[in-house]
């Protein structure tokens, strides 16, 4: 699903972003009257070439760890500036489907708060600018999307 420049990418970046909801909704009214709230919230994490894991000191107490035990669709952005002159943002958002595994050799261990639990996403849609191609291209912003089976 990544092409080579975006796999070097991910696993250069050590921050990224992570949407989670508790549950999916059906209508407005729902949403307006339900205490369901999306979270975001930046977080640590690595990259195997397959899966991307986020991890945790208190991770089962996180609302994130919450929120996908009860809806496995999350959303995620890693990004960041090459430049601000010139202008020259690049990253990627990713839609993707989350379970919780135990892993060891995870970037928890180089923390001194090692904790096995992490949220496994699988990607299955990306969006990328500015890694593989310039992110502006005859005065548009240059966004190439892919989806996985």
């Amino acid at each position: 699903m990544f092409s080579e420049k975006e796999v070097e990418y991910l696993k250069s970046q050590h921050i990224l972003r992570i949407a989670t909801a508790a549950a999916p909704t059906t209508s407005k009214v729902e949403i307006e009257n339900s205490s369901i709230q999306p979270d975001v919230v930046p977080v640590g994490f690595d990259f195997d070439g397959e899966y991307i894991y986020v991890g945790g000191m208190n991770i089962q107490n996180s609302t994130k760890y919450k929120n996908v035990l009860k809806n496995v669709k999350v959303a995620l952005v890693v990004d960041d500036m090459k430049s601000v002159d010139p202008w020259d943002p690049r990253g990627l958002k990713i839609y993707g489907i989350a379970d919780v595994v135990t892993r060891k050799g995870g970037y928890m261990e180089g923390t001194g708060h090692a904790n096995p639990t992490y949220i496994r996403i699988l990607p299955k849609k990306k969006w990328s600018w500015g890694i593989d191609e310039p992110v502006f291209v005859e005065g548009k912003f240059n966004v190439k999307s892919v989806k996985k089976n």
